[in-house]
């Protein structure tokens, strides 16, 4: 071998076992992408690093969300105060990355699959965004800051407000927020942030945004609200023109450990914030804790529609873990012995030190429903094809599964995006051992017709027998760590207008409300007739996954057969 050949090998020997990454960013603005598990596919987003990068240096990272009917080049262009040339279209915009001033930050614009809000799926793909630019630079963690425009106003709303320990700051512009944001309003105590919004825009109204800013600063947080007379619905141009966006940015840092903690939840999901952790509720129910020092190792707490909490004071200025902390939770004043975190939960309706143990078939952390979280992890879409006696039968049967699986949006023709959602779609035979234990499985059929129905059946809570063409039935529920929803009968997106011209009740307002989408909204369990808006029983399953009482006997006088567990 040669003494090259020998030399190189010992550099990449070296090179690798130093942990040095081999990847290779340029300074400037680019497209990245990044892997998703929900569908198997590669992600983009769009990614500046400043003129002098040096890999070794810690920045502070700005995220940027995009607005309905735009993309992530587009966004990265609008943070920098960049709009369209006079004439030019969002088409020909997208084509090129234009010059602009040199920031000392990291930004990142995810894609987050184009117009489907920020719920859900695409915010799950935010989240990993945040999550690459953590593993690929060094960021500051204190110093992370979201923003975004319209939609993306709205989805720095509802991503902000759920996860309010995570951002130094949040600047939402002409927001137009998803109806899963305003539980969260109160968990902006400690958030600073900014608001931009046109006077005269058609498309987000002022008003609503006034009422926003007057509930925000009614529970006492820290809120600019910057109005542009006769500005319609591009005020991103006023709001992030010649940078002004970094220049607020500047100098706002997180105190991750803040005196007062609020926050409000319906969902483990979103768990708290800071300090606080809340570890037993009941979901779909507004939870609320809020907690307090009062001096030196002493804390008051207020809950609301919570059993059991955590608080994790490692570090915070206010703690001494080697003494005892003195906690008033709801009135009841407890001691608690040294340690780092402090766990409390009810026992006889007092609360008592000790940390509550979820037990094995209770709601908890990605085993809580509602049904649409099934789309947030990965899953495959299953059809069954037992007795189907003709081709023409599984056919139809594969393409009530390929409706769910369709993502595509369409605004009234002015606008249509192909499904950028795209999971398997497969035949319940096709199944394997590991969609089984690695992946959420949306199930069509009953146990008669899908052989996967039909093998988790007596594990399953209820089965649609009813063989009337005018019943649907779905529900979600946890099998082997994860979670299934079985369809049966009528698809749960069927949505039949009355003379009224009826909207449907379910989907979220962008991405539509047909095939999976329309899951977005409903609870654990529907039986409806006809419509989904023909609700005959609705729901959440109690703590255990058990169906409560008052549903069981609806569903019973309708052909739904109900599984007793043991």
């Amino acid at each position: 071998m040669s003494l090259g050949r020998i030399s190189f090998s010992a550099f990449l020997f070296v090179f690798f076992l130093n942990g040095i990454s081999a990847q290779y960013f340029q300074p400037g603005p680019q497209v990245e992408t990044f892997y998703s598990e929900i569908d198997d596919s590669e992600q983009p987003y769009a990614l500046y690093l400043p003129d002098n990068f040096n890999p070794d240096k810690t920045y502070p990272l700005v995220v940027m969300l995009h607005g309905a009917m735009s993309n992530h080049r587009l966004a990265l262009k609008r943070v920098f105060g960049k709009t369209n040339l006079p004439g030019e279209s969002d088409a020909e915009a997208s084509r090129y990355f234009p010059p602009w001033e040199d920031v000392e930050y990291i930004v990142v614009a995810p894609y987050a699959r184009g117009t489907m809000g920020y719920v859900g799926i695409p915010e799950n793909d935010v989240m990993q965004v945040i999550e690459k630019c953590r593993k690929d630079f060094k960021i500051d963690e204190d110093r992370i800051y979201l923003t975004g425009l319209s939609m993306g106003g709205g989805g720095t709303f509802f991503i902000g407000l759920s996860r309010p320990d995570l951002f130094a700051a949040i600047v939402p512009v002409c927001p137009a927020p998803p109806a899963e944001a305003f539980d969260f309003l109160e968990n902006a105590l400690n958030l600073p942030m900014a608001i931009h919004q046109g006077g005269a825009d058609p498309v987000v109204k002022p008003e609503g945004t006034r009422r926003i800013v007057e509930e925000l600063r009614s529970v006492g947080t820290m809120v600019e609200y910057y109005e542009y007379p006769e500005v319609q619905h591009d005020s991103w141009a006023n709001a992030y023109a010649e940078g002004n966006i970094f220049k607020w940015f500047d100098g706002i840092e997180r105190n991750p450990y803040p005196q007062r903690v609020r926050f409000a939840t319906k969902w483990y999901k979103y768990p708290g914030a800071y300090w606080v952790t809340i570890e037993k509720l009941t979901p779909g129910t507004l939870a609320r804790i809020d907690a307090e020092f009062t001096g030196e190792n002493q804390v008051n707490v207020e809950t609301d529609n919570l059993e059991a909490f955590s608080l994790n004071l490692k570090d915070h200025p206010q703690f001494e873990s080697s003494k005892l902390l003195k906690v008033i939770v709801d009135g009841q004043e407890i001691n608690s012995l040294p340690r780092f975190n402090h766990s409390f939960h009810k026992e006889g309706g007092k609360w008592v030190t000790g940390r509550y143990i979820a037990p094995v078939m209770a709601k908890k952390t990605g085993l809580e429903g509602p049904v649409y979280e099934v789309l947030t992890c990965r899953h495959v879409y299953v059809f069954g094809t037992q007795n189907a006696d003709v081709p023409d039968e599984i056919n139809r049967r594969k393409s009530v599964a390929r409706q769910a699986a369709d993502f595509s949006v369409s605004f009234g023709g002015y606008f249509e995006q192909n499904s950028t959602v795209n999971p398997r779609v497969i035949a319940d035979r096709q199944v394997t051992h590991f969609d089984r234990y690695h992946s959420n499985m949306l199930l069509f059929g009953t146990k008669e017709t899908n052989s996967v129905i039909a093998e988790i059946g007596d594990k399953l809570p209820m089965h649609l027998e009813n063989t009337t063409d005018s019943l649907g039935l779905v529900y979600c529920y946890p099998h082997n760590g994860n979670l299934v929803v079985v369809s049966s009968g009528l698809p749960f997106w069927t949505f039949v207008p009355d003379d009224k011209d009826q909207q449907p009740l379910h989907g979220s307002r962008f991405g539509g409300a047909r095939g999976a989408q329309a899951l977005k909204g409903m609870k654990d369990f529907l039986l409806f007739d006809r419509s989904n808006q023909n609700v005959i029983v609705e729901g959440y399953f109690n703590n255990d996954w058990t169906l409560p009482e008052e549903a069981v006997e609806k569903l019973k006088s309708h052909g739904v057969v109900i599984n007793t567990r043991e």
